[in-house]
């Protein structure tokens, strides 16, 4: 039984990666996947730096084609980390974090 649990772990910890990535804490408020960039600003903050990146094209559930311009926050350094927050459309699509030099 000892066994079986210790062999599962490995499985729990890269799950637990996953869904830690898909939030962000900033002071006492938590933002999360497609929230607005009105919804970040609010809870976080103006960013460090702000980059443009261009546009996506995206297909809606009609099969209409769409392009929606595409962004990248930065806020940090917070514990020696670098969040990068990318929006897609004004809304909030991947949370990754980075140790700073």
């Amino acid at each position: 039984m000892n066994l079986r649990a210790l062999l599962c772990l490995p499985l729990l910890l890269a799950l637990g990666n996953a869904q830690a990535s898909s939030t962000l804490r900033c002071n006492s408020n938590l933002i999360s996947l497609d929230d607005t960039t009105n919804e970040v600003l609010d809870k976080c903050g103006e960013p460090i730096s702000r980059t443009d990146l261009g546009f996506k094209e995206v297909v809606d559930e009609y099969y209409r084609r769409n392009e929606v311009r595409v962004e990248e926050w930065v806020y940090g350094p917070r514990n020696g980390m670098y969040q990068f927050l990318r929006f897609e459309g004004n809304r909030l699509r991947n949370i990754d974090s980075k140790r700073g030099n």
